[in-house]
């Protein structure tokens, strides 16, 4: 099979992502810095912890990653290290490299692991970020902090969301109070206001983005979109950079689109995932390219695929939400989260509620994204990323979309995955759908 051959080029923010990167890694590093574990975003790309002027609340996910992906030795090393203090492979991958880090006392590059000095665990559907704070609170005595996920199945209920805005508010304001009277820092609404205000641009940027991204030739692939699709969220770094950062994205996207240039310059066949992929062999998508296949994203990456929707004229564009509740300007420090709820209080996202709540959220993705195929890791552990997946897998197989799943343990731990196997699998499912590799 034969296709239309697309110019590529190399992006030209790659540059700025790699600096805005290292930025963070350098910032958590710094003896000054009150260094805690969690992650404690509103409202998108808006973190409160960042309006304390010495603070950093680190999420494992990307340090995680990171690490797996870098040095599989020393990464294999720290989940042994968690093994040996009683944590299965069942555990999260992300968590069992971090907490080894910690439980051996430095990190890959041999620097001191930076000791957590408080915990503040993100409320999320995966049940065990819960844990990912407990373990650093139980190795150091730390103050700790829990907030709740607040969300319900069923039909807007415009009453029960304000009160759910109210509590979680509540639940923010009383950990700020908290953190002021015990490390003696003073919170700064003014810089709080300022992140809200750019993390609102920024998800307009991220929705155009992933309306582009539905073009042909895809602009960006998922190999692209996980290297810096975290910063100004789990990868928290200055909220100006931070709008600037993806406002030159968006420019450069669009572009890409408008001169058709590729993220794969021979794409014949687009694909999606759903969730996190196994991160020591992100070849796996450099591999597929010699088919022609391109993998434009999943449900993880593209922040935005739960609020875009096919319109009855055609079109894709926003998804329409009933209003939460009417604009008001930041007065008191009140209002800052009562008016930027989590995204948790509206439903759906890419989690639980999007797989209970409309399951064919997958079948619209796919149609979205002009998708001819999926490919899902089926995890055994992080089971929030996995929660219906193979149901999922034959929704879509009854729309005509083409779907491989493949198991492993986890993203951040490759112990069980089998490589060789795994390509064999790619091969086959490639040739059932008529691709060869391309000799060149």
């Amino acid at each position: 099979m034969n296709g239309q051959i697309w110019e590529t080029r190399p992006l030209e923010f790659w540059a700025k992502a790699k600096e805005l990167r290292a930025q963070w890694e350098q910032s958590i590093e710094s003896q000054d810095t009150v260094v805690g574990q969690g992650n404690t975003g509103t409202a998108g790309t808006a973190d409160w912890q960042r309006a304390f002027p010495a603070m950093a609340v680190i999420e494992d996910n990307p340090r995680g990653s990171t690490i797996a992906a870098k040095d599989m030795a020393f990464a294999r090393k720290a989940r042994i290290a968690s093994e040996i203090r009683g944590w299965g492979r069942e555990i999260c991958g992300y968590h069992g490299v971090l907490w080894g880090c910690q439980f051996l006392g430095y990190q890959a590059d041999g620097s001191p692991f930076p000791l957590r000095k408080l915990v503040a665990p993100i409320p999320c559907v995966c049940d065990s970020h819960t844990k990912r704070g407990i373990q650093c609170r139980d190795f150091t005595p730390v103050p700790q902090w829990m907030n709740d996920f607040t969300m319900y199945l069923g039909d807007h209920d415009p009453e029960r969301e304000v009160e759910m805005a109210n509590h979680k508010t509540y639940n923010i304001l009383r950990v700020i109070n908290d953190i002021e009277r015990i490390f003696g820092q003073k919170f700064d609404e003014e810089r709080m206001e300022q992140m809200l205000r750019s993390a609102s641009k920024v998800k307009e940027y991220r929705k155009e983005i992933f309306l582009l991204q539905t073009s042909v030739p895809a602009p960006l692939c998922a190999k692209d979109l996980y290297s810096f699709y975290t910063l100004g969220g789990l990868v928290k770094i200055d909220p100006q950079e931070t709008e600037n950062f993806w406002k030159s994205v968006r420019d450069e996207i669009k572009w890409r689109v408008d001169n058709k240039i590729a993220a794969v310059g021979t794409e014949r066949f687009r694909f999606m995932e759903a969730h996190p992929p196994q991160y020591s062999f992100l070849k796996y998508y450099r591999y597929l390219e010699q088919y022609g296949a391109v993998c434009i994203g999943s449900q993880y990456t593209n922040f935005t695929a739960a609020q875009l929707e096919r319109k009855a004229d055609g079109r894709v564009d926003e998804r329409a939400y009933p209003p939460l509740r009417p604009a008001e300007e930041y007065i008191t420090r009140e209002d800052l989260f009562r008016n930027s709820p989590d995204s948790d209080v509206r439903l759906p996202h890419h989690f639980k509620q999007d797989e209970y709540n409309r399951p064919y959220a997958l079948n619209e993705f796919a149609d979205i994204y002009g998708c001819d195929g999926a490919f899902f890791w089926i995890w055994r552990s992080g089971v929030g990323c996995t929660l219906t997946r193979k149901e999922q897998a034959m929704r879509l197989r009854k729309d005509g979309y083409s779907v491989l799943t493949y198991e492993g343990g986890a993203p951040g731990d490759p112990t069980d995955l089998d490589e060789k196997r795994m390509l064999e699998n790619l091969d086959s499912w490639m040739a059932v759908n008529g691709l060869r590799k391309y000799e060149n």
